[in-house]
């Protein structure tokens, strides 16, 4: 069977309107789950657990520290390899799902089914696990960053941006290191890959697989990184390919996490996924980090 016709940008039969219309659907619940009341934008902090024990609060001397709104000693950690348990602190009220609790071990976020989110005060936290390392982010619905959010400046939305792109799946097994901002790299699963053709050249990203999440995933950077969108590039999500193509509609291409707080984890494009072009779609730059 000989391989598919690469297209010269073939974009969906859609019109302007059309795109304008539900790319504004779109990134209107964008912000709604970027400002909930657990959003990124309420990310306040990120302490690593080593093994051992781990005295978490406000205080001195505490290896994983809390806002100061937070009692000086909320509870201690204790890690054991990829095992991790929480017991409060004397005098200090932790709840779980509503209920008061007092201690014993913690599912992480790689656990499948989500972490166990403690509270204490307005404060929210969980432990979170990133390769052989396992942190513990706590969240803040009154943090300063979502009090003080103004929105996300986005290029005006066009159907010339949202491009059905060739797929190219892959053969066998095959992982792509992605970096992230802790200085460490991931291997990834790569169902395959899209091209597209676009101003007489020809472009390719490959997206990754995440656990549990159906859409494919591409960490993208793009020549306006450096003057208009975030300097460490952008995510998009696009629907598994059907029929040999996969819709790539930049005009969804949003900023990471990173860009609200610095206590985020994202991942980094990975060198195959820096595109010599300009991505003039999408969220521009927001946020200071």
């Amino acid at each position: 069977m000989s391989p598919l016709p690469l297209v010269a940008i073939m974009t969906i039969a859609s019109t302007d309107d059309d795109v304008v219309a539900s790319t504004r659907q779109w990134h209107e619940k964008r912000l709604q789950r970027l400002e909930a009341d657990d959003g990124w934008l309420t990310l306040v902090g990120l302490g690593w657990l080593k093994n051992g024990v781990n005295r978490a609060g406000s205080g001195k001397d505490v290896d994983v520290e809390f806002p100061a709104e937070a009692p000086a000693l909320v509870g201690t950690f204790t890690r054991s390899g990829s095992a991790v348990s929480f017991q409060p602190a004397a005098g200090v009220s932790i709840f779980r799902l509503g209920q008061p609790f007092s201690g014993g071990a913690l599912k992480t976020d790689a656990s499948g089914v989500g972490p166990d989110v403690l509270k204490v005060g307005r404060l929210s936290f969980y432990v979170i696990a990133r390769g052989n390392e396992l942190g513990v982010r706590i969240k803040d619905p009154d943090a300063r960053a979502r009090k003080e959010f103004k929105g996300i400046q986005t290029y005006p939305p066009s159907a010339s941006w949202r491009i059905r792109a060739r797929w190219e799946p892959v053969t066998s097994p095959t992982t792509m290191e992605v970096p992230n901002v802790l200085g460490r790299i991931e291997a990834m699963s790569v169902p395959g890959t899209a091209v597209f053709h676009l101003n007489g050249k020809d472009y390719r990203l490959t997206p990754v697989l995440e656990e549990g999440v159906p859409q494919l995933f591409f960490i993208f950077a793009d020549e306006t990184n450096r003057t208009e969108t975030y300097p460490a590039g952008r995510f998009l999500y696009a629907d598994q390919p059907k029929d040999g193509y996969v819709v790539l509609d930049f005009n969804r291409a949003y900023n990471p996490p990173c860009a609200f707080s610095p206590f985020a984890t994202c991942p980094l494009p990975p060198k195959q996924n820096r595109l010599a072009l300009r991505v003039e779609a999408g969220e521009k730059r927001a946020g200071d980090h």
